[in-house]
């Protein structure tokens, strides 16, 4: 299923299709958006040397518009073929480059989304990709980490590292988006979540952590690891 901020990324690419021509050389168009509502789109340059896919040619527009990271992307073909989904080298860019951006897919139940790094398991790591970071909430704990009652948040299955990251709240048709340092990562088990990080989220106790959890990751067994990031908000940047 796709929220709104997705939706509009997708109608977008379908727009940009749309324009598409007759041209061989110009078959696909994408769009991307960035953490602060912002959409870019542009379309492939196809050359027997190896012109830029359509995605990369987002990434570009966007990093020309100093746009940092991206949240969401999506390829289209012409000619009403729909989504696309990226290829290998898209992939690993993407993972180096946006390894928070949600790539919209084509299934079965229609366009859903995907992370990345779950379209490229096992991938290569590299040691020099320095990307910017954002960690996403839902819009509702937006006031009890602006005024400093929620200091943490559980993952499963979302890596991230330390250092700064922005923390981008999930509103109806956009974002708002905090910075902040993330201090410290903890590694833990689910059932092993205790009162103390209950707290830092702003809940009661680690059952109703756990609670709340479990709804937002089904999957979730006693026995899975979560990672518990502690931030601090920072000074605007």
């Amino acid at each position: 299923m796709l929220y709104p901020p997705e939706q509009r990324v997708l109608r977008a690419a379908l727009r940009q299709a749309e324009l598409l021509g007759s041209d061989p050389n110009h078959t696909v168009a994408a769009a991307a958006m960035d953490t602060t509502g912002r959409i870019f789109t542009g379309v492939n340059v196809h050359h027997f040397t190896g012109g830029p896919c359509a995605e990369l040619v987002v990434l570009g527009q966007a990093a020309a518009a100093a746009a940092g990271p991206l949240t969401a992307i999506v390829a289209v073909g012409d000619q009403n073929r729909g989504v696309i989904a990226p290829c290998g080298r898209c992939r690993q860019v993407l993972l180096d480059q946006h390894p928070d951006c949600f790539v919209i897919v084509s299934t079965s139940d229609g366009p859903d989304t995907a992370t990345v790094r779950a379209l490229l398991p096992y991938a290569y790591n590299s040691p020099d990709a320095r990307p910017e970071r954002f960690i996403r909430f839902n819009a509702r704990y937006y006031e009890t980490v602006a005024d400093g009652r929620k200091t943490a948040t559980t993952g499963f299955n979302d890596p991230c590292g330390t250092g700064r990251a922005w923390l981008l709240f999930e509103f109806d048709e956009t974002y708002k988006r905090l910075p902040a340092e993330v201090d410290l990562i903890e590694t833990k088990r689910f059932d092993e979540l205790t009162d103390a990080d209950a707290r830092a989220e702003n809940a009661a106790t680690a059952a109703d952590l756990q609670e709340g959890l479990r709804s937002h990751y089904p999957s979730l067994a006693a026995d899975s690891s979560v990672d518990v990031v502690h931030f601090r908000l920072t000074t605007a940047r």
